[in-house]
């Protein structure tokens, strides 16, 4: 099973994170699939690749709680939990 979850990166006390479709058994800076987007949480800015957010719900991936969260606040209002 694929999820849309949280990838951090960046320096200590600095983390940035990628918004990234990886496989469920994966740890968490694990090899992902592919980069659909980043969220830095201290200037609260959010990037999203729409189109390959897309791709992968189509295909089955499911979204973390933290992932459609970031989302709702954001532009992306296709991601949905169901």
């Amino acid at each position: 099973m694929v999820k849309l979850r949280l990838k951090r990166c960046g320096r200590k006390q600095r983390a940035i994170y990628r918004i990234v479709a990886i496989d469920v058994r994966s740890r968490r800076e694990g090899r992902d699939l592919g980069k659909v987007g980043f969220y830095d949480p201290k200037k609260k800015r959010t990037y999203s690749n729409v189109p390959s957010i897309l791709y992968f719900l189509e295909r089955g991936a499911q979204p973390t709680a933290i992932v459609h969260d970031i989302s709702k606040k954001g532009m992306c209002r296709e991601l949905r939990v169901d």
